[in-house]
């Protein structure tokens, strides 16, 4: 996840030779039944995870049980599913969450959420508190990071160079692990976009909290799915901007 490059580091007013950490971006082509599905930039540890959680996350599989092979060979990953024409009806949507016109959402093709879960305020807090303790994070300041969390505290913890493949990592380790996730929370480093959303809304992710910002995209995606969004989580003050009903104030 790291590689070491020589720097000129300016401070007080010279220009020295150093060298820094560096966290490391690979290419990743993902080929479903012999079809190329995308070609990912990521950081390299947890591959197969966020493979897993990639098509699961697109609705290319529905549980880990209909991949059929998954080999991996340098910077190319081949899969097998059992159900040759999801790839090739599949037709990726590509939302950027910086705003724009949402008229291209279908509500009625968006997944809603099935979940009644109630999280304290205080076990949000502790779970940005707790992907925040980040080693990688210090070295390099270079990578997002995403938690899963359930009931009974952390599910994991995954760092990548992009928000959307920490979180994609997440829930394939998950799904490997058969975690039921109408029971857990995401909280995450990164803005909340709308492709945030909708991952969260597929995997029936009841709840998603960031210390940084959310999109107006997003919001809308959770109004329409029933995702709770919380925003903003720092200094022991946060941002509920949709379902509020999912969270819970200590008395």
């Amino acid at each position: 996840m790291l590689e070491e490059f020589l720097c000129l580091k300016f401070s007080d007013d010279v220009l020295v030779e150093s060298k820094d950490w560096i966290v490391e971006e690979v290419p990743l082509s993902i080929f479903v039944n012999g079809r190329h599905f995308v070609t990912a930039m990521v950081s390299p540890a947890m591959r197969e995870e966020f493979i897993i959680g990639n098509l699961f996350s697109e609705r290319i599989i529905g549980n880990v049980q209909e991949i059929e092979s998954l080999q991996i060979e340098g910077n190319i990953a081949k899969i097998v599913v059992k159900n040759p024409l999801k790839i090739l009806k599949s037709k990726k949507t590509i939302v950027s969450g910086c705003g724009g016109d949402s008229s291209f959402l279908d509500e009625s093709k968006l997944p809603r959420i099935d979940s009644d879960v109630k999280i304290c305020v205080d076990d949000l807090f502790k779970a940005i508190k707790s992907i925040l303790n980040s080693d990688l994070h210090r070295a390099t300041g270079g990578v997002h990071i995403v938690g899963l969390f359930g009931e009974k505290g952390e599910i994991c913890v995954i760092e990548d160079i992009g928000r959307h493949n920490a979180l994609d990592k997440a829930i394939g380790y998950s799904l490997s692990r058969d975690a039921n996730f109408k029971e857990t929370f995401v909280a995450c480093t990164g803005r909340i976009s709308s492709e945030m959303a909708l991952k969260c809304a597929v995997a029936n992710i009841p709840i998603i909290v960031s210390k940084g910002a959310t999109t107006s995209l997003a919001i809308e995606i959770a109004e329409k799915t029933g995702l709770c969004i919380i925003a903003f989580a720092r200094n022991e003050k946060m941002n509920v901007y949709t379902n509020p009903e999912r969270v819970a104030c200590p008395l």
